[in-house]
């Protein structure tokens, strides 16, 4: 089955830059459709960002002109370059595929000085 592992968390100083990575196992990147979400403690989960198999690429409100999405097909992986780094971007961050749904197990993100 598809499994998801995201890497590339850490502690970054507001206003830094940090680079997340999904790898996908278990299917073919290039027929998925992948997002990014991330995900506070006592919050509910928030969507961040979306890439089609046909690289149209989504961002919620909060972070366009901030963060981009990419996909890597030939190394079935996803990227999450986060750039201009807030503290409210503190965040358990998780990758997401679309049919089927499936999470990966979350890299913490940490914006402080």
């Amino acid at each position: 089955q598809v499994q998801l592992v995201e890497s590339g968390g850490g502690l970054v100083q507001p206003g830094g830059s940090l680079t997340l990575s999904c790898i996908v196992s278990g299917g073919v990147l290039r027929s998925l459709d992948m997002r990014w979400w991330r995900q506070v403690p006592g919050k509910e989960r928030e969507w961040v960002a979306s890439t089609t198999q046909t690289r149209i690429s989504l961002y919620t409100n909060s972070v366009k002109g901030r963060f981009a999405i990419f996909r890597d097909n030939a190394k079935n992986m996803v990227s999450l370059q986060m750039n201009s780094l807030k503290p409210e971007d503190t965040a358990v961050y998780f990758c997401n595929s679309v049919e089927p749904t499936v999470w990966g197990q979350g890299t913490q993100v940490t914006v402080s000085s």
